[in-house]
């Protein structure tokens, strides 16, 4: 199985939408892998996997604000008539 180290700036659609089904509630400190890269610096992933391939995505703020977009814009319009009454 081929592993991927993914950056928030290179995530695509794909990987996007299997982080959003895999978390749909976001992730939890139970979900992060550490390690040190080749530089000993200290890196946070989630993984989500793929028929082929493991995708280590870095943790960020960027990452989470990305997910929380992509759920929303994948979303079909859901009205809630009881809020528009009030």
């Amino acid at each position: 199985m081929k592993r991927v180290i993914v950056d928030y700036s290179k995530l695509n659609n794909d990987i996007l939408n299997l982080l959003v089904t895999k978390y749909p509630d976001g992730y939890g400190d139970e979900s992060i892998i550490s390690f040190k890269n080749q530089h000993n610096e200290i890196i946070e992933c989630v993984e989500v996997r793929t028929i082929d391939t493991i995708y280590l995505v870095k943790v960020s703020k960027k990452l989470v604000n990305a997910m929380q977009d992509f759920e929303i814009e994948g979303d079909d319009l859901d009205i809630d008539i009881e809020a528009l009454d009030n």
